[in-house]
């Protein structure tokens, strides 16, 4: 599902009928958005690299949209009473990832959520097609600067226990990064300098330009 990149002078709605000047003030103010077609869902589902700011903003999202919000990682820790880095110490990252697809594929058969995924979630083929098939898809992009600012204090997550978090979020990039850009209907810029809840107002605004919400069952 690739996105196409384009300026917000170039977007095709009406910005003087479609939005208030608070909301295209703070659009044109960051990196434009990439948009590819409609896609009727009734999920929201985020995606991106670690750091890149899923669970605070899809919180945000799920507040204004009235929705309820779920983080995959915590709700593999909740069913299995173990936290992801132990089970990575246990299991490896197979064993993990194996879970994951698990959790993942019981949340997705739900209507009306917001869903923060791991970073790797994309990186099994049934799980992209699962969330394609089931929610519109979100791509919080964070370079690997803003990567390293966020997570300068993080000593939990097992895939960042190395010498040189550079070369390892560096070389995660150019796997993931074509595996969100084909899931995805919908790019997002996450910079630095944007707060969670900037960030989360300027995908509002776009959400409610392109996310059609749908009921699955009714129109099954």
């Amino acid at each position: 599902m690739p996105t196409g990149d384009c300026s917000t002078d170039d977007w095709p709605w009406d910005w003087g009928s479609s939005y208030p000047s608070r909301a295209r003030s703070r659009l044109r103010a960051r990196p434009p958005a990439s948009i590819g077609g409609m896609n009727p869902a009734s999920n929201l589902f985020l995606v991106g690299p670690m750091g890149a700011g899923k669970t605070t903003v899809g919180r945000h999202i799920a507040e204004l949209f009235r929705l309820p919000f779920l983080d995959l990682d915590q709700e593999i820790e909740a069913r299995t009473g173990a936290a992801v880095s132990l089970i990575f110490e246990l299991e490896g990252e197979a064993g993990f990832r194996r879970r994951e697809g698990a959790m993942l594929e019981a949340l997705a058969t739900r209507q009306g959520i917001v869903l923060a995924t791991g970073g790797g979630a994309v990186l099994a083929a049934a799980n992209r097609e699962l969330l394609a098939r089931r929610g519109f898809v979100v791509w919080l992009d964070a370079p690997v600067e803003a990567q390293l600012a966020r997570l300068e204090r993080d000593r939990q997550r097992p895939l960042l226990q190395s010498p040189d978090r550079r070369e390892r979020l560096e070389r995660m990039a150019a796997e993931r990064n074509p595996l969100y850009a084909d899931v995805a209907d919908l790019r997002l810029p996450s910079l630095g300098a944007s707060s969670s809840m900037h960030l989360a107002h300027d995908l509002l605004d776009l959400l409610e330009a392109r996310w059609q919400r749908v009921d699955l069952q009714a129109s099954a």
